[in-house]
């Protein structure tokens, strides 16, 4: 394992002067992401760190690779490693979901959400989803994206009090609206989710169920969260966030909507996949099948648990009360009357970076996640002194708190040569 890690290093070094010699100004650029990477703490709950494999895999010759069409039914000559690549990683794909049926080529969540809709709906169908004021995702039904301009889309809510999911009203809205689908799955809720419950309601009228498990789906390959597969048509989801896979999208369906799905993705809404991407996917879908990925997932559930209780006794709002996932929204208005996007800037200025996120009935707040720090090596007291810090910035020593951040992030550094 040293020596590969050692190889690694030297061609990744290699690689690096390489392009200095020949850019020096792109080589700043991403010198400097990597610098302020390695000094503040990456708290987005979407974003994660790669392993050194999975970058090996982007940078690999299938960078070049043009492959439109599917494995042993190409539009391009020259595809036997492509397809080789493309078939492992739907392989593991199916293995680590249990499902009958994976498609590993959208190029985001976005456009596996596009393909999902391409293979069940037709434009102006009924469409119910989490509202967007809830933590619902642009896919799903923003006028400002295809989602809300092509289907027609009613959002539930939340329970004011509690902010959890009200599966009556959900219920109460599908039989009034009569949806061709019913979509489940948030950018911002963080409990699990009962796709039993929403299974009974799109059965109760006779709606596709799609869940949208972006955010949860890398827990799901771990063991740490529960799965959608056994109850939805279609799952669309990402591959990186807690997944530590290459930016990217995948599907999982069973088999009688696998070629359905399949036409939707190509030729329906996409090219060429960059093959180099789908050999990455492959890799990721490895790491996470094994024992000391479980552990992580585990790990970074209990972080935020922990993150979540320290947010909670700095005075912050937590939502739910909680967290059962990766991720945390929380109203910092109790510290000064601050606002989500105020805060974040605030936050950033401190070394810690996150996001804004819908707050249930009340506005914007924080968004919050620990697959990072955890990929990192941090544990639940890293997290508790990350809650610390929040509080911190909050009451205003931002230049206390950004000291605390950079000797913690330099504590533990990112992954790679």
């Amino acid at each position: 394992m040293g020596t590969v890690a050692n190889t690694q290093a030297v061609r990744a070094e290699a690689r690096s002067a390489e392009l200095r010699a020949r850019d020096p100004e792109v080589a700043g650029i991403l010198d400097a992401e990597a610098e302020r990477r390695r000094t503040t703490l990456q708290l987005i709950a979407a974003e994660n760190f790669t392993s050194p494999a999975v970058l090996a895999a982007l940078a690999s010759p299938l960078a070049d690779k043009y492959a439109e069409g599917y494995p042993g039914n190409r539009f391009h000559g020259g595809c036997a490693y492509a397809d080789l690549a493309e078939r492992t990683a739907v392989d593991r794909a199916t293995a680590l979901f249990g499902a009958a049926h994976a498609n590993v080529q959208p190029h985001s969540g976005s456009a596996a959400v596009l393909a999902a809709y391409a293979a069940l709906l037709r434009p102006g169908d009924a469409v119910l989803a989490l509202g967007l004021a809830f933590g619902g995702h642009l896919t799903h039904g923003s006028p400002a994206n295809f989602s809300g301009r092509w289907f027609r889309f009613t959002g539930y809510g939340v329970d004011a009090e509690s902010g959890l999911l009200d599966y009556e009203q959900v219920r109460a809205l599908a039989r009034a609206t009569r949806p061709k689908a019913v979509v489940c799955g948030s950018i911002a809720y963080p409990r699990h989710i009962d796709y039993a419950a929403f299974r009974e309601i799109a059965d109760d009228v006779g709606a596709y169920l799609i869940v949208d498990a972006a955010h949860p789906i890398g827990l799901v390959a771990g063991g740490a969260a529960p799965s959608p597969v056994p109850y939805a048509d279609v799952v669309c989801a990402t591959t990186h966030k807690v997944l530590r896979g290459p930016r990217g999208g995948m599907l999982l369906c069973g088999e009688e909507l696998a070629e359905r799905v399949d036409r939707a993705v190509f030729p329906f809404t996409q090219g060429g996949a960059p093959m180099n991407v789908v050999a990455a996917k492959a890799v990721a879908f490895g790491e996470a099948a094994t024992p000391g990925y479980a552990a992580y997932a585990r790990r970074t559930v209990a972080n935020a648990r922990a993150l979540a209780a320290g947010l909670a006794a700095e005075g912050l709002h937590v939502s739910t009360g909680g967290t059962d996932t990766h991720l945390i929204t929380a109203d910092p208005a109790p510290l000064g009357g601050l606002d989500g996007r105020a805060a974040r800037d605030l936050l950033g200025a401190a070394g810690m970076v996150l996001d804004t996120s819908a707050l249930p009935h009340d506005g914007r707040g924080i968004r919050l996640g620990t697959a990072a720090v955890t990929t990192l090596g941090m544990g639940e007291e890293e997290a508790r002194t990350i809650a610390s810090l929040v509080g911190r910035a909050l009451r205003g020593d931002v230049d206390g708190a950004r000291a605390g951040a950079r000797e913690l992030a330099e504590a533990f550094p990112p992954p790679y040569p």
